[in-house]
């Protein structure tokens, strides 16, 4: 009976038959991490992804508000805080 140890003789790959199963299973796993990380993670909105603000937003209208001084920044930063925490929404500080 011919095992994986008795490659040495010529009667069978060997232990090199292991080599390629491990091989695709890289390759297979590399190809699902590259989808995740780019295009299916795009989609979700995974984690320390802000969504994205609407045009017409509460967000939105109060950057355009500040933008032609409407509000001053102490006004503008209260009312943020304010949808933030409505919203569910991060003030994006790092």
């Amino acid at each position: 009976m011919q095992t994986l140890a008795n490659f040495g003789d010529g009667g069978g790959p060997g232990p090199w038959i292991l080599f390629f199963p491990v091989i695709w299973a890289l390759v297979i796993g590399g190809g699902i991490a590259l989808l995740r990380r780019t295009v299916w993670h795009g989609r979700r909105g995974g984690p320390g992804r802000r969504p994205t603000v609407g045009h017409d937003s509460p967000i939105a209208v109060l950057g355009r508000r500040f933008a032609s001084g409407e509000i001053d920044e102490d006004e503008y930063w209260r009312r943020l805080s304010v949808l933030n925490e409505e919203f569910g929404h991060t003030s994006g500080a790092a």
